[in-house]
């Protein structure tokens, strides 16, 4: 099983034995980063998190999830994670959304029957194009969530840390 794949599924774990529903609330101050591991950011409780310079340079994972944000995620969720009539707003989601039930969700899916309204979160768990990046899209729309990142694509990005490359060729099975 691929490191990402194991980091997964611990994340998810430990988000059932806590229980489904965490209060969580996120905002600029619990976002910020704090270390850097490899051109990876990380906030004071070690969840992967975004870091954009004063000249609008967004790090690479952020630049990443950008990219793979949009070519898997945006048919439902709208572009730039604004929402759409079939999914909601991600950026609303992530201001009250844990790092954990964000992993559970996109790998295992979602089923939600209220107010006689069936939506469904398909589970993209087998996916390599969303899992082997779920950290880049979740920094991306923890950007957006928290106000940092405007709508489009991020003008300018860093370059690409090695530790990235090796990430992806060993989750991609490259």
């Amino acid at each position: 099983m691929p490191v990402r794949m194991k980091q997964v599924c611990v994340a998810i774990i430990l988000g059932l034995l806590a229980g489904t529903v965490h209060s969580h609330a996120d905002d600029k101050e619990t976002a910020a980063a704090v270390t850097d591991e490899d051109g990876k950011y990380f906030d004071k409780d070690g969840t992967p998190t975004f870091n954009i310079k004063e000249d609008g340079t967004v790090d690479w994972y952020t630049y990443s999830g950008y990219r793979r944000f949009n070519s898997e995620c945006h048919v439902c969720h709208g572009a730039d994670g604004a929402g759409s009539t079939f999914a909601p707003a991600l950026v609303n989601s992530l201001k009250t959304m844990s790092y954990a039930d964000f992993l559970s969700t996109v790998a295992e899916g979602r089923k939600n029957l209220s107010a006689g309204k069936e939506s469904v979160m398909p589970a993209f768990g087998e996916n390599k194009n969303v899992y082997c990046y779920l950290d880049d899209i979740y920094v991306y729309l923890r950007a957006r969530a928290v106000g940092d990142l405007p709508r489009g694509r991020p003008a300018k990005k860093e370059d690409k840390p090695e530790a990235a490359r090796e990430q992806e060729a060993s989750c991609m099975g490259g």
